[in-house]
């Protein structure tokens, strides 16, 4: 396999976050999209470390970093829907208007 079959696979994983995320009215369906994003911004860091600097270990420290704060994204983002979801009882994004008065 060669970095452009990694490539390849991390864009087709981007492209089905974004469609995801954008197409959506679920809430928790957006952030399943928003995590397929990091996951492939994840493969990205690993191919590249792998074909470019095959001893460093850079691209699998950033990653594990990313899957960190993407795991707090979700804790976060879950706490928030439930909250919400207490309030309103609606999961759907275009019920959300909390900030009108």
């Amino acid at each position: 396999m060669t970095l452009y079959h990694y490539l390849a696979v991390s864009a087709a994983l981007f492209c089905i976050g974004i469609f995801g995320a954008l197409t959506r009215r679920n809430v928790i369906g957006i952030l399943m999209g928003i995590e397929l994003m990091f996951n492939a911004a994840n493969i990205n860091l690993a191919a590249f470390n792998r074909f470019l600097h095959p001893n460093a270990v850079v691209g699998q420290s950033v990653s594990l970093f990313i899957i960190t704060v993407a795991a707090a994204e979700v804790v976060v983002g879950l706490a928030l829907v439930l909250a919400i979801y207490r309030n309103i009882q609606t999961i759907y994004a275009e019920d959300y208007n909390l900030l009108k008065g």
